[in-house]
Order: structure tokens, then sequence, then C-alpha cells
């Protein structure tokens, strides 16, 4: 322990203090003079899944009682990704993924962005998008934005999409496409890049949106490369799902769980027509195409993360480690697993480098181009992920120390194995899925003064092994990494909720309002 605690602080140091950026260029210009490890000059399509509340105990190939064959077969002919990691929740995994950096750098480090709050993905530096258009990509996005919307220039067809279609906030109706306001009173959330989009009721949404994505698809221009980015509603609630893919659960007595399942096995569907749609059109020889989850799966909305710990919401395990994996024409490792540890905020420098792109412009990046470790198996260049630190969550506890990071706020870091969590660390049960033999729900209960937990993940994933007390000096360490993390946090934005956002007051649909 004590050997490598002051190389990885040493190679941290050098992140934090700005050469971030200047690394991620590195890796950007090795995209543009060596192209060894790509299979030729040109530049991929990039293709972006991004299921919503996807547990995971809840894919094929994890051992799930859910059936998803379209996955698990793109995933065994590609890399899957088992020591990957995303936000506990929405608007989180959504802000690093399009900006490539923590939410403490971008004030979305507290819950998410309600619809009714005049709050957004910050517009000084670009998105993902941005970059790819920048790089003569065709871009297009269908799906949940859930980034902000209050003005215009937060929508995503002014964030570096061509075409947009989906919609703006969470938790919508899957068939009347429906948002409750604060008064109970249930607005349209359905728009594109033209307006808002009334004749899709009754359409549910997975089957909308993968059809959707099939259209940009075939009226793409092969001649330029295509980014497209479905950002699916499933498998988040409400629980709906058409009968016919709950059919085939009827074994799961749980009520949720069946549907869920349902509802799982409609994607998984959507997921294997869109994939169809790009060999149809020619272009999966010269596809990556990257299948995620935004955070762990919501037990009383069905999904399951067993056997990790906690769930949605969380900085237990089951928060946060993700569903993932890379696949396409253009992966040149098949049927592997990498166990090196990825973070959705790489996505930015790794999916920019391989489109050729550049990184200028942006602010410092904490995100690394973890391509060669993706294509390769080369180890990856993280070692140092900072799960959050939220300002706003009520303190819980006493500080452990007075002259480093208060432990009474919630936080979670990981510094090679070794993972710390501080405050409050949200529901830490283990929860088999409903029917299981094991039908058990083993109680985390969190002790009332407690607030420092730190784990070996890599030897205890399940985190049932608590080493605070017997690791006094690598709690102070990590302690120290997250005091100076903190000293670059910038505030938390989440301003109260705007009357002025009430979609009664614009047609009956949501959408800007100042």
């Amino acid at each position: 322990m004590k050997l490598w605690l002051p190389l990885l602080f040493a190679v941290w140091l050098s992140a934090v203090s700005g050469n971030n950026n200047h690394r991620a260029n590195n890796n950007n210009h090795h995209h543009h003079h060596n192209n060894s490890h790509h299979h030729n000059n040109r530049r991929p399509n990039i293709i972006f899944v991004l299921a919503d509340d996807y547990g995971f105990n809840d894919i094929g190939y994890h051992g799930s009682q859910i059936s998803t064959p379209n996955l698990d077969q793109l995933a065994s002919d590609g890399v899957k990704l088992e020591n990957y990691y995303v936000q506990p929740i929405c608007t989180p995994t959504r802000s690093q993924l399009m900006s490539g950096r923590y939410q403490i750098h971008t004030g979305l480090q507290h819950s998410i962005i309600h619809p009714e709050q005049p709050n957004g993905l910050p517009l000084d530096s670009p998105t993902m998008a941005d970059k790819m258009k920048e790089a003569g990509y065709a871009t297009h996005m269908v799906g949940k934005w859930h980034l902000g919307f209050y003005k215009d220039e937060y929508l995503p067809w002014n964030r570096g999409f061509n075409t947009y279609f989906g919609y703006l906030g969470g938790s919508e109706d899957y068939y009347n496409h429906t948002k409750a306001y604060t008064d109970h009173k249930k607005y349209l959330d359905l728009r594109d890049q033209n307006g808002p989009v009334h004749n899709e009721t009754g359409h549910y949404s997975t089957h909308l949106f993968t059809e959707k994505a099939i259209d940009v698809v075939q009226a793409h221009d092969s001649s330029e490369p295509l980014f497209l980015y479905l950002a699916y509603q499933s498998v988040h609630g409400p629980l709906q799902v058409p009968e016919k893919y709950e059919r085939q659960y009827r074994h799961i007595q749980d009520d949720n769980r069946r549907t869920y399942a349902g509802m799982v096995s409609a994607m998984d569907e959507g997921v294997g027509n869109l994939t169809q749609a790009l060999k149809d059109k020619g272009l999966w020889d010269n596809t990556v195409l990257i299948f995620s989850t935004d955070n762990g799966g919501q037990i009383y909305e069905g999904g399951n993360n067993y056997p990790l710990r906690g769930w949605k919401a969380s900085h237990w395990e089951g928060g946060l480690r993700g569903v993932g994996f890379v696949t396409g024409g253009r992966v040149p490792l098949k049927g592997t697993v990498n166990r090196e540890l990825i973070h959705v905020s790489d996505w930015f420098p790794t999916l920019v480098g391989l489109a050729q792109g550049s990184l200028n412009g942006t602010k410092p990046l904490d995100g690394v181009d973890q391509w060669d470790t993706i294509s390769q198996g080369t180890p990856s260049k993280r070692t140092v992920l900072l799960h959050n630190i939220d300002p706003l969550s009520r303190n819980h506890g006493a500080p452990l120390y007075n002259d480093t990071f208060d432990t009474s706020k919630k936080a979670a870091i990981r510094v090679g194995h070794m993972k710390l969590i501080t405050g409050i660390p949200g529901n830490g049960s283990w929860v088999a899925p409903p029917g299981q033999t094991e039908d058990v729900v083993s109680d985390g209960h969190v002790p009332r003064h407690k607030n420092v937990w730190l784990f070996n993940i890599t030897a205890d994933p399940t985190e049932h092994h608590d080493l605070s007390d017997q690791m006094p000096g690598t709690v102070r360490n990590l302690l120290d990494i997250l005091q100076r993390f903190n000293q670059t946090a910038v505030p938390a934005r989440f301003p109260p909720f705007d009357k002025n956002s009430n979609p009664a007051l614009h047609g009956g649909v949501w959408g800007p309002w100042e």
C-alpha cells in the first residue's frame, strides 16, 4: 500500500494541476500521426447508446434472469467493460459524457436538473457533439437530453447536434410522452429541432426512438462519418411495456420485475434493429458502437444490481458500477473482457480522439483517452476516479479530522484498488432479484454516526469488508486527495423552481421559458 500511494498521489497531482488537458491534447496529437491502431485512416462512425437506470444484474451476460440476446451477442463480439463507472443518477452521467468534465467542475454535483429549474450544462465548454461536428461528422441525437432547456441555447440542436428527436426532461410516459408539472397536470415533452411533436401519442417510446435512429442511419450520406447519440428512455420508470414483451416472463411473480424485464427485452430488440440497419446501410464494418447505462438500477422500479451493494443514487457500487461494452467492425479486439478502470468522463477524449478531432477550446478535461486500453488491452491511464463531492447534501456525523476533507460531507473517491466513501452513502442493502432462491435483502443499514468507509474494490467488489478502522493511513491519504479535488470545485448550481417554467404558459409543451 505505502509504496503505491505516494506514486499515485504524484500522478494525480500532475493531473489536477491542469496538465490533464495537455495530456489529452497529446493523446489527440497521437491520433493524428499514429494510426497504427486504427484499421485504416478512415474515421469511424460512432454510435453511442445510453440506457436509463439499467441495472448491473439486468443484462444476460451478467447471469440475469432477463434475456438480452442482441446485447449479449454485440458484447461478446466486442469488449465488455467490467471495471466501468458512471454516476449514480441521470444528469451527472449525461453531463460528464457530453463535457468530459467532473460535475464538481460544472456545478452539477447535486441531484439532477429538474425541468422547472433554470439550470443546464454550462455553455463555457464545447460538448462532444460540438467536437464531432467540428471534425466533420454528421451529428444526430435521439432520446433523453436532461441537460437543461430553460433557454434556447441549452437545447441539443444548439449544442452540436444537427438533428434532434426526443424529450428534454425525465420519467415521461412511454406512450403519451407527457411529464407532470408540479401541480400534477401532465404536459407534452417531445420535440425535434423544428418544434413540438404532437402526432406520436400511443407510439411506445422504445420503438419510436429506435425508428428515429434507423431513419437517421438510412438517410445518412455515407461520404461523411456519422455520430449518433441514442439515449433511450428505457428502462427508467414508469413501468410500461407492450404486453408481448412481458409474456416471456410469466414465471417472474413480482409485477415490477416482470414489467421491467419486458422493457429490457423491448430495448434489446431495438438495439438489434439499429445494428441491423447499420449493417444494411454498409456502415457496420467502419463503426464503433458503445453501449452504457447512466446509473445503477432502481430497486423500487424493477431494476437489480446484485451482487453489488446499493442502488441508483447511492455511492455504493450498485449505484456507480455500470453495464458497458464497445463493439462494431472497427473494434479490433473481439470477445474480450476489459477490467481496466474506465469512467464515463473518458468517452469525451476517447471518442473525439477516435474522430481525429481537436480538444482545443475545452476547459481542462477530467476524462482520459482510453482507446488504447479498449482496443489493445493496455493499462488504463486512469488511477484516480472522483465519484463525486456533493456540497448540498446534508452533513452526516462529525468530521473525522479537522485539517483535511470533512467526512460529514457526501463524497466518494477511488484510488487504485481502494475506494473511500464519506457522509451519507445512500441505501447500502444487497438485494437479490425477486424470486431467486436466495431471495434475501441483506440489510446494509448505516450506523447513525458513521461517515467513513474504505474498501478494496478489486478484492471485495461487493463491499462487505470495511477496512477504514484497519487502514487509517490510507483513509487519511484518500481524504487528502478528496480535499485537493474539493479545492478545484465550483459552487453547486441548484436553483429554485421557476413558476415561468409551467408548460401551461407555453402552449402546453415543456420547453424554454427565458
